[in-house]
């Protein structure tokens, strides 16, 4: 699945689209063809291509089945989505890990072939994965390597991954920060990996 990323032009529909999916079901369909691309690359870049279309199909059913708990004064469903997805992704931890530190260990991995190149948006940067960075992705505790690949995978603004995981922005700062530290301590201080930015309100 591929293709460039979903248009927010349409996301103030959002929400409007959820409510009426309750009385008429088949309208959900338009949340799914509006992000589902985006979380199946998202899922790809986390777990690999053959993991990816798992991770998608149950991210917008499980979001289908509680889409009457979906917060109607959030117009945009985009964070909602990538939350379901890393809780999904989340139960996949240990495979994340494990492909990793094999990639740190060997330079080869078959999720790290379904990455390509490992995008950084706060720096406007572009860098290889490759062995270094995946050990210190590896290294993370599971909390703030989901951040940090939030902001930068998924490209959420620090306010859509509170909202993604149900955290404060504090949390979501506090959590990049140390993310970010200790990416800069394994990498040797790689400035093109660490450079801190404003904030992408």
């Amino acid at each position: 699945m591929s293709g460039p990323p979903p248009s927010t032009a349409r996301t103030e529909d959002d929400a409007e689209t959820v409510a009426q999916s309750l009385e008429q079901p088949e309208l959900f369909a338009l949340l799914y063809d509006r992000y589902a691309p985006a979380i199946h690359r998202y899922a790809a870049r986390r777990l690999g291509d053959s993991v990816a279309d798992d991770i998608t199909a149950d991210t917008f059913l499980v979001a289908f089945r509680i889409r009457s708990r979906y917060d109607r004064t959030r117009a945009n469903a985009r964070p909602w989505l990538y939350g379901i997805a890393g809780n999904l992704i989340g139960k996949q931890r240990r495979a994340e890990v494990r492909a990793l530190r094999a990639l740190a260990r060997t330079g080869h991995d078959t999720v790290a072939a379904s990455w390509g190149e490992f995008w950084v948006e706060d720096t406007d940067s572009r860098i290889a994965v490759q062995g270094p960075l995946a050990g210190a992705l590896a290294g993370l505790p599971g909390p703030d390597r989901h951040v940090l690949l939030l902001v930068a995978w998924a490209e959420l603004t620090y306010q859509e991954v509170a909202e993604a995981l149900d955290i404060p922005v504090g949390t979501v700062r506090s959590r990049l920060n140390r993310a970010r530290r200790k990416v800069r301590t394994a990498l040797g201080a790689d400035p093109a990996f660490v450079t801190d930015a404003a904030e992408v309100a």
